[in-house]
């Protein structure tokens, strides 16, 4: 059976990211009231400065005419992964040139296509990644689901009195899609600690 990726590199283990990482950082923004006009853009201004490359590539996707939710999404979802991998790695995390995000995006389109050729294969994209970052995954993709939630569960509940909302699926999709960029892109700039070994690939 077709498991790991043909086209993505596999992730190092000394640079994949704990799940619990994550959610502090969810935990920290939330209890400093982040919006996106006010500490998040502090953030993205200092997310620019030590990974210019990413934050160029993050920028074009959120300038784009996304509707409300995605863009909240993209935002958050791209500060967080890159908190994340800094707050897990420190001075061994990188900075990731023009060429490595493009290996990171060629890396990505290729595994798409590939996986488009062989249909009768259980795993996706999306999949490939779960498997080299589990805990980055995991956390984006519960945000996603709750982002693309019915209209009518997020008006239902308890308490609300909001009207439905109608999300824009390719918005969400871009987002999506940018997220999983930035994330194998940091994966490959982390420096293994001391005596640290790659993980080996699955036969």
């Amino acid at each position: 059976m077709w498991v790991r990726g043909a086209a993505i590199r596999p992730v190092p283990s000394y640079a994949v990211v704990d799940r619990e990482v994550l959610d502090r950082i969810e935990e920290e923004l939330a209890a400093n009231g982040l919006s996106p006009k006010s500490d998040l853009d502090d953030a993205f201004g200092r997310f620019e400065e030590t990974q210019s490359a990413l934050a160029q590539q993050a920028a074009q996707v959120l300038a784009r005419p996304l509707d409300e939710t995605a863009l909240a999404l993209g935002y958050f979802l791209t500060i967080a992964v890159w908190l994340a991998f800094e707050r897990a790695f420190g001075s061994r995390l990188g900075e990731v040139s023009e060429q490595q995000l493009e290996a990171a995006e060629s890396a990505l389109t290729l595994e798409e296509e590939l996986r488009a050729t062989h249909a009768e294969e259980p795993l996706e994209l999306e999949d490939v990644m779960a498997i080299e970052q589990p805990g980055v995954l995991a956390f984006v993709n519960e945000h996603v689901e709750a982002a693309l939630e019915p209209p009518e569960e997020a008006s239902g509940k308890e308490g609300s009195s909001e009207p439905p909302r109608e999300v824009d699926v390719d918005d969400v999709h871009a987002v999506y899609r940018s997220v999983l960029v930035l994330t194998l892109a940091l994966s490959h700039a982390v420096s293994p600690a001391t005596g640290a070994r790659p993980r080996e690939m699955l036969a």
